[in-house]
């Protein structure tokens, strides 16, 4: 195997900006749909104000994913919402029911343990 495809970086970059744009785009078709989301939360046993939590902690924590900052932070507030969801949704459904929630809470879950990688942005001045 080629030694450029062993580029430890690049595998993280390449994850995040997959993991990022998933909760980019699923945070703001919650705000999209505010309405909407704050009656599912409901009908979940959950109050309003968690649905605005979750649309912003997707919305915020997918930009961080994707920027490279605040990454560990950012993935463990999404693998809570993402073990949640799991549990409280899509359990019942079985493992074809939670494999794309189950992947995205793995990917967080390795964003916790790995960091960025070298490839983010920095707000160091140098």
């Amino acid at each position: 195997m080629p030694s450029m495809l062993k580029n430890y970086n690049v595998g993280l970059l390449i994850m995040r900006l997959g993991l990022g744009a998933v909760f980019v785009a699923h945070g703001a078709a919650k705000f999209q749909d505010l309405a909407g989301t704050v009656e599912f939360f409901d009908s979940l046993g959950f109050a309003p104000f968690f649905a605005y939590l979750v649309a912003v902690i997707e919305t915020l924590g997918g930009l961080a994913i994707l920027s490279g900052l605040w990454v560990k932070l950012a993935g463990f507030l999404l693998a809570i919402i993402m073990a949640i969801a799991i549990v409280k949704v899509k359990w019942v459904s079985g493992f074809f029911g939670f494999e794309l929630d189950f992947s995205l809470l793995a990917l967080a879950l390795g964003l916790i343990f790995t960091g960025p990688g070298a490839y983010k942005l920095s707000l160091n001045k140098k």
